[in-house]
Parts: C-alpha cells; structure tokens; sequence
C-alpha cells in the first residue's frame, strides 16, 4: 500500500502539520492502494508564504527565463509519462486513451504556452498611454479529481508565463497522482516557492486560499455550487477569479444531418472520460420526426460501447471515481424512470460482472421533457437524455434553455447552417460535426458555467492586470 505523507512547500517535500489520514481507493476493485496525510491550514499559510516571497523575485523575470522553466517542465513530465497514465488509471479509473490523452495534454500544455509567451506582448501603447500588463501576485489554483494532471499543469503553466507563483490544491481523491506530478515537476528544478502543492479537503486547505488576503487570485475547475462559495468569499478581499464549473451542454442534430456519423459522435461527446466531464453533451435535440431512427442507431451503439476494466485498450467507459459518484449517477437514472422518461438502454445498477467497482450501464432515455431533472441537473456519469424538437428555431431556444453555458455540439450536412445555428447558443465553445482539439482557443462558459477563460491568449490575460502610465514619455522641466 502506498503512502503519501508530504505536501510540497518551498521547493522542498515536508511532513504536513496536518494530521487527518485519508484511504485511497482503486474505483474498479473498491480496494484500499494507499493513503494520504491531509494538510491544514498551517500548512497552507507556509505555502502561500513561500509563494509571496518567491514572487518578489520571479515577477521581475523575463519571457527567456519564463520559456526556459516551462520547457524544463515539459520535459520531466513527458518523460515519466507512462508512470503518469499507469497511476492515473489505477487511482481514478480513467480508460487508458482518456488516462493518455490527459497525460499528453499536461505534458504539452508547458509547450502551448511557452509558444504563446514567446510572441505575447506585456506592453501595449494605446491612446496617448503605455499600458503594462503585469502579474497579480500569487494565484491559488484548486482542481477537481476528473483530469487531475492536466488541469493542475495547464493552470501552472499560465501562472508561469505571466510571472505569478502559485499555491496548489488538488483534489484529495488524486493524491497518488499529486505525488507522482509534484516529483516530476520537483525535478525541472524551478526556483523554491514558485509553485506549492498542498494535498487537503476544500473545507481546510480550499477555504484558508479563499480568505487569505496574500492571494490575489483564484483558478478554480469543479461544481457551479462550490465555484459560487469560491466566489462570494473571494470578494472580501477582491481577488480575482477564474471559474470553469458545471454544464449541461446540449447536442443539436438537423434535420439534414448523417445520423449514421451523427448518433456514434453523439454517444462519443455524452460519454467521454466515462461521462464524468463538465463538457459532456448529455442533451441531444434530435427531429421529432427521426427519433424512432435516432433510438435505433443509439441502442446499437451503446451495444458497442465497452464498459470494464479501464486497462483494457478496448474500454470505452471505466469506473465512476468514487462510491460517492456512484451513488449520485444512479439516483438520477432513477429520479428519471421515476418522472417518466422512457429508458432506452442501460438503467440502475452494476453492469453484469463487474459488480466489484464503480461500474455504472452507459444510460439512454427517450421522450425527454426540458423540465425533467435529468435534462436540467449535471449528472457526471454516462447518462444521456434525447429530447425532440419540431423546428430550427425551437432546438435552438432547448439548447439555450438551461442555466449552464459551457460547451455545445451541431451536427448538419449543410455547413453555412450548423454555422448559423452554432452562433446563436449560449455556450463558450460550439463544436461543428466533430469532436476537436484546439488549446490555442479560449475555454470557458456563458451563465452559470463560469466565469473569465482558459487556454491561449484569453486565458493568459486573465492572470494580468494591465496599468497604464500617463504622460510616459512627458521630460521634466528642471
């Protein structure tokens, strides 16, 4: 069994002044693999301490010593790479392609924004002013448990680039995950006090960022109702806020489109990371007149849906993350039967023979009103709710009828026309025919999914703070 009983502070690992023990599960076996020692608030005030002192420094840096850690950074993770996906499949679950996919993304997440930094302008003369873009200070950066790599490097890579030090939290569930990036990142050798990580519930570690008055801003990615505490008690001190939260995203397929490639992509977008995934279309707005055919090609393609031991290359939907999520994911499949709606693949329990995890059948239900709990609430499972609509104009006022705004799918052979709908939904990101991948392209949602924007130029913006200087090039009379 494995222990984690560090946090990393100051450039150095260090037994936390916390004591809390907490058991670490494998989610496909529900067997305990490890345990973490949980830090406090101590430990966190020594965290931002070393932070604020290393600022001091490193906000005066340059674009060159900036690019040079973000490649080192690079570097040391790409290289344990395979450690990296092994762990993250044996303490979340997660199928080997999204344990990969996630892997490679926080590898080259350094290089996407060493790319950026190295064109980005800091200084910008606008009027008759000179406006500098400089960084906040130190960013407290607290993640969620679904992609536990990437979303901890892709946040540090932006704190880097716009010379901001950090203050870590990661998810207490993705503590051996934690541990093996802190080592990798440890080994890139960045000046102490750069970036600390401190493992520790929301309530401790989460909650003494929130109020200290030494951060001045918070990245947060989790759930619309934890981002909304983050938010009132960040306004006492008036840090800044970065939120990507919860969606419902809906999927718009037209009356012209190919349901043979419109219905796998479907299941695709509503499935991915085994359903647990903010951006997860779990809405799709078919033609009333095509659903007989829409449900006949989705229950066939559940069928070859492969659900089990996420090791499997051929496994498409893993384990829920926890019992926890287990549970939430099979009270909604029930509240849905309960109010209605008509099941057309999958339902509650364990998927047969692999009752000894977290395991949950990929889910379907047809004859879906706006107003039922499983169109409306995020699930965070392989759930996925078919609703009908009569016209163009009504699929597009669905689409928009939720209060979350994060991600939104089009399918249609008509190019101009998924286009011309993609531009009236209420979604930060709309993807046409097709699941992509650009991290240069702002990330982020409209309403209730957040608020400000990750990735590329947008997202390094948001970890600035522009000043403009007056009369700069005015030469004293003397």
């Amino acid at each position: 069994m494995k222990t984690v009983d560090h946090v990393y502070i100051s450039g150095k690992f260090t037994v936390p002044q916390g004591s809390e023990i907490m058991p670490l599960i494998n989610p496909s076996t529900r067997q305990v693999i490890g345990q973490v020692r949980l830090g406090d608030q101590h430990d966190t005030r020594l965290a931002i301490a070393a932070a604020k002192t290393a600022y001091q420094t490193f906000s005066r840096s340059g674009k060159a010593e900036r690019m040079l850690y973000l490649q080192r950074l690079h570097d040391v993770v790409a290289a344990r790479s395979a450690e990296l996906i092994d762990t993250m499949v044996e303490e979340y679950g997660g199928p080997l392609a999204i344990s990969q996919g996630t892997t490679r993304r926080a590898a080259n997440g350094f290089l996407q924004t060493r790319k950026l930094l190295e064109s980005f302008e800091f200084e910008k003369h606008i009027g008759q002013s000179k406006v500098m873009l400089e960084p906040l200070g130190v960013v407290g950066i607290i993640t969620p448990w679904n992609a536990n790599y990437s979303f901890v490097c892709g946040k540090l890579a932006t704190a880097i680039a716009a010379g901001s030090t950090a203050v870590i939290k990661p998810s207490e569930l993705s503590a051996l995950q934690t541990q093996l990036l802190t080592e990798c990142l440890h080994e890139a050798d960045l000046p102490p006090g750069l970036f600390n990580i401190v493992n520790g519930r929301g309530d401790v570690v989460g909650e003494e960022i929130i109020r200290h008055p030494d951060i001045a801003k918070i990245s947060f990615t989790g759930s619309t109702a934890v981002g909304k505490h983050i938010a009132r008690g960040a306004v006492e001190t008036m840090k800044r806020v970065n939120l990507e939260l919860g969606g419902k995203s809906p999927n718009i397929i037209l009356d012209d489109a190919d349901l043979t490639r419109a219905i796998p992509l479907a299941l695709a977008a509503a499935t991915i990371n085994s359903g647990q995934a903010c951006l997860a279309g779990t809405r799709l707005l078919v033609p009333e007149n095509r659903l007989e055919q829409v449900i006949d090609l989705t229950r066939a393609a559940v069928a070859e849906l492969k659900v089990g031991n996420p090791r499997d290359p051929g496994t498409r939907i893993g384990p829920m993350a926890s019992q926890k999520q287990y549970e939430r994911v099979q009270r909604y499949i029930r509240q849905g039967i309960e109010e209605g709606a008509r099941l057309i693949a999958g339902g509650e329990g364990h998927p047969e023979g692999l009752e000894q995890g977290y395991f949950v059948k990929p889910t379907v239900f047809a004859n879906v009103s706006p107003n039922m709990t499983i169109a409306r609430e995020e699930i965070f499972g392989p759930v996925l709710s078919i609703l009908t609509y009569k016209t163009e104009d009504e699929a597009i006022e669905m689409a928009n009828d939720t209060i979350y705004g994060l991600q939104a799918y089009v399918s249609s052979a008509d190019i101009e026309r998924a286009n011309r709908v993609a531009s009236r939904i209420v979604a930060g990101r709309v993807f046409i025919n097709g699941l992509y991948d650009d991290p240069e392209a702002p990330f982020g949602g409209f309403k209730q999914s957040g608020l400000g924007r990750e990735f590329g130029a947008y997202g390094l913006g948001e970890y600035l703070e522009p000043k403009a200087i007056m009369g700069y090039e005015n030469v004293a009379n003397t």
